[in-house]
């Protein structure tokens, strides 16, 4: 017997047209996939499907309660999406969140008595030049001597959390608060403003959209971080200070993650402590490669993700539905979206050859 032979090729860039259809496909799928499994759960699908909706949309409260869950998720995919373009593999924007965090605080437990319009520009000045900190020595250390960037960064994750918890339970454990390991509520002068339950962070996300965008697509240094992630020896040809060019990157990549440290505690939180990122940072990562490395895709990817959240954590309220069940829902779409970008990033082809099997 003749089989036909067939192989795969990587495609150009994709229409937009292509991608919307192919998107739309796996989610269709995905909820074909998850009815299974709510029909097993005696639970009705398309009523599911539409408390997702309610959960997000239902109410101003529950809008902003989606907010809550975009902005530092959006904020964390934008500071990896600079460090990936680069090809730096920057895995620990959980623990250059945490590391914004304590800078923040350690200015509100300093400065304490500072007016509002100059105690929040500091903590997120601060935030950011520690999250920075936090991502240099990763990168010193690949430019220098190769290390592995990926390894190093996930590592600092456990040493920020750690540090933090030391913070929380020690050192700054708030002494009124009979005996619970918490650190102290910020004072209202340290809490962002807000306007009909949505806080200013949003609106520091939608800047942070427009300044990472023009930064890799209209700047010398954005130009510079897509030749060195393309090819090192290309950027070196070209005149580039590799080492300078990778300690920048690292610097906005690692300083834009730390500013949600700021955010979350200035806004939803309230205060430091180590449950603050909900583990965005590793979700940050998935929503940075879906969006394909784009700041502006980056904002729908996040807008979706957060659906995703605050849908599922509203329906195991709302419908009765196991907290295992709601995170296999999110986790049946996550993977047909994932795996749909294999068709957006490849085609397949006939290879002109016929395999005869015995």
């Amino acid at each position: 017997m003749k089989f036909k032979q067939y192989g795969v090729a990587k495609r150009g860039e994709t229409s937009v047209q292509l991608r919307v259809l192919v998107t739309l496909s796996a989610i269709v799928l995905a909820l074909l996939t998850a009815s299974i499994i709510l029909l097993v759960a005696k639970s009705n699908p398309i009523g599911v499907y539409v408390g997702i909706l309610q959960g997000c949309f239902g109410s101003l409260y529950r809008f902003s309660a989606l907010l809550e869950k975009l902005v530092p998720l959006l904020i964390l995919s934008l500071g990896i999406v600079v460090a990936f373009k680069m090809n730096f593999m920057n895995i620990g924007a959980e623990g250059q969140f945490l590391m914004g965090g304590v800078g923040a605080t350690l200015i509100v437990r300093l400065l304490p008595g500072l007016p509002a319009p100059v105690l929040l520009p500091l903590m997120a000045v601060v935030a950011f030049a520690f999250g920075a900190l936090w991502l240099i020595p990763p990168a010193f250390f690949k430019s220098k001597f190769e290390t592995n960037e990926t390894l190093f960064t996930l590592m600092m994750n456990y040493v920020a959390t750690y540090f933090v918890m030391h913070l929380q339970y020690e050192r700054w454990k708030d002494p009124a608060a009979s005996g619970m390991p918490k650190i102290a509520n910020f004072p209202e002068n340290a809490l962002l403003p807000q306007v009909q339950g949505f806080h200013l962070g949003i609106g520091i996300a939608i800047l942070l959209v427009g300044v990472v965008y023009i930064l890799m697509n209209r700047t010398k240094t954005g130009y510079e971080i897509a030749v060195l992630g393309a090819s090192e020896n290309t950027a070196r040809y070209a005149g580039m200070n590799v080492h300078q060019t990778i300690l920048k990157t690292a610097i906005i990549s690692g300083g834009i993650c730390g500013l949600v440290g700021m955010i979350q505690t200035a806004g939803p939180s309230g205060t430091l402590s180590a449950e603050i990122t909900g583990g965005l940072g590793f979700t940050a990562i998935i929503v940075a490669w879906l969006a394909d490395l784009k700041p502006v895709r980056a904002a729908v990817v996040s807008f979706l993700f957060a659906i995703l959240i605050q849908g599922g954590s509203y329906i195991q309220t709302a419908f009765q539905i196991p907290g295992s069940a709601a995170a296999m829902i999110q986790a049946i779409i996550l993977l047909y979206i994932l795996g749909s970008e294999f068709f957006l990033r490849y085609r397949i082809i006939k290879s002109g050859k016929r395999v005869e099997v015995a």
